[in-house]
């Protein structure tokens, strides 16, 4: 197999096949990201994705169960293209019971929706979507190039198509003077979207990012750790829909996973209990690097 420039995944996609079908973001100015910054997009030739996937079956044969197509943004490829290796993979994989991509909402609004019902019915299985927040004004100034009923939108349509989307938020990425409407907005667009998973992220400035001059220069002040689980106790109340909250990053402070509406007094229990603590026995602050 062969691979280009960074390759990410999703904790979720550990055990996943990873197979690249596309090269860097297209988006790529969201100002907290630094992993695409050097990397120019382009989607990989169908052909030699393809020939990606036959080695992969000799390699490991028929096990493979999970399989993710880095890179960051892989929805944006064609409709037929993205089919063509899903469908591809699983007559290869007979035992392959997902197949998971990267995709920003704007992207995911391009197939329109009989291509994602395609994209479904070809074996596209979950989408990790950066929600990041419901705020409009947020997204705006964070570069995201969606909107928060573009974010409602997008996941309408996939739960229509029969996909489950993974939607991330993260925490803290309004400061302390914008993070009850962070947190309330973002809600909001989770109870219109109804992801099948909200999984949290808590902001770290990464290197060689204008989100990391900004904390540098004094025009962003950081939450701190209690700032950062109050939020979170903002939104998980709020949340009305059915979902599964995950905490599967390193960033965090603190794991807070677990079904909505059952395990909602118990997360917010775990954060009143957190709340109790000094913030300096929480992780210290470290710049990002990957």
């Amino acid at each position: 197999m062969r691979y280009e420039g960074p390759i990410y995944r999703p904790p979720s996609e550990a055990d996943s096949l990873l197979i690249q079908a596309t090269v860097g973001c297209p988006h790529n100015r969201c100002t907290f990201c630094m992993v695409y910054k050097q990397t120019r997009f382009k989607i990989r030739p169908l052909a030699e994705i393809l020939e990606d996937l036959e080695q992969a079956r000799t390699e490991f044969g028929k096990r493979v169960r999970t399989l993710f197509f880095p890179a960051g943004n892989t929805i944006a490829m064609p409709t037929r293209d993205l089919a063509a290796i899903c469908a591809h993979a699983r007559r290869l994989f007979p035992r392959l019971q997902r197949i998971t991509v990267y995709g920003s909402s704007q992207f995911i609004l391009r197939h329109g929706r009989e291509g994602l019902k395609a994209l479904a019915q070809a074996g596209l299985s979950r989408i990790h979507v950066g929600f990041e927040s419901g705020d409009d004004e947020l997204l705006v100034k964070v570069k995201k190039g969606a909107t928060a009923a573009q974010h409602i939108q997008a996941g309408q349509w996939l739960k229509e198509a029969g996909m489950e989307l993974s939607a991330y938020i993260i925490l803290g990425l309004a400061g302390p003077e914008g993070s009850r409407r962070h947190a309330l907005a973002s809600a909001q667009v989770i109870n219109a979207a109804q992801p099948a998973f909200v999984r949290l992220r808590t902001l770290v400035p990464k290197i060689n990012t204008p989100l990391l001059q900004d904390v540098l220069s004094g025009r962003f002040r950081l939450c701190g750790p209690h700032e950062v689980l109050e939020e979170a106790r903002t939104l998980i109340s709020a949340i009305a829909v059915p979902t599964q909250v995950v905490s599967d990053h390193y960033t965090n402070y603190l794991d807070l996973s677990g079904p909505l509406p059952e395990a909602r007094e118990r997360l917010l229990a775990c954060i009143e209990a957190a709340l109790s603590r000094p913030e300096d026995t929480f992780r210290p602050f470290f710049i990002g690097t990957q």
